[in-house]
């Protein structure tokens, strides 16, 4: 991403399902924060990510082999090493020194960070031209074939994300099998599943909603900050 050119207004393109831009949404920079914090994102990406670990990994300790705790063999006089235990990390079939115990990976974020950066990652994929909108997805049937042909009238060939205002099962059926293609409604959207598709396509009632969301959010915050500052 690059911020050469940027601008506090931005306009979305709105396409039809023939791929054809029919009109334009203008986009607001500064209700979404004017520029992306990419620091922020990246705190974002980095905490979605770790939750996504699983942590079960784990092996056994001397505290956990089973078996008896009976010295081998006595401790003078043999012509061999000292050992007190059989399940000593050296020998075959014993513990394991310092391996993976189960742990949980889960990191948090206060709410309005984790808002904070889905606008970042939101004005960080418009100025690199890779947010549009679909100005009704009202496929001809519900089948896989249709949608696949609407993403690639609208240019999103590779991998995308959908966002939707509500869900719709039909059209969820219909992108389930597409090879990179992934489907999500307004309130499940968060900054990761933003910045990992290469276009990211609202409908147009959904992109509408995003906006408003955002600009809803922006001025509270604002009226926040003066009754702060009136108060001090």
């Amino acid at each position: 991403m690059t911020l050469d050119g940027f601008e506090d207004a931005m306009d979305i393109p709105v396409y039809n399902i023939a791929g054809q831009v029919v009109d334009h949404v203008s986009v607001d920079a500064a209700a979404l924060g004017g520029k992306p914090n990419m620091a922020l994102l990246r705190q974002a990406l980095l905490m979605y990510e770790a939750n996504k670990r699983v942590g079960t990994a784990s092996v056994k300790t001397r505290s956990t082999v089973s078996g008896s705790g009976k010295k081998p063999w006595r401790q003078k006089h043999t012509g061999r090493a000292r050992h007190g235990s059989r399940y000593s990390p050296i020998w075959v079939g014993g513990a394991v020194a310092h391996g993976p115990q189960p742990r949980d990976y889960r990191q948090r974020m206060p709410r309005n960070a984790r808002r904070r950066a889905l606008a970042s990652a939101f004005l960080a994929k418009a100025i690199d031209g890779e947010v549009l909108a679909v100005d009704a997805l009202e496929l001809p049937e519900a089948r896989t074939k249709a949608m696949a042909s609407v993403l690639k009238n609208v240019g999103a060939t590779r991998t995308c994300l959908i966002v939707l205002a509500e869900h719709d099962g039909d059209l969820w059926r219909c992108t389930r099998n597409i090879p990179g293609a992934a489907m999500c409604t307004c309130r499940e959207l968060n900054a990761y599943d933003m910045v990992r598709p290469q276009r990211v396509v609202f409908t147009r009632e959904a992109l509408e909603q995003f906006l408003n969301s955002q600009a809803d959010r922006a001025a509270e915050a604002a009226a926040a900050a003066a009754s702060e500052q009136a108060g001090v």
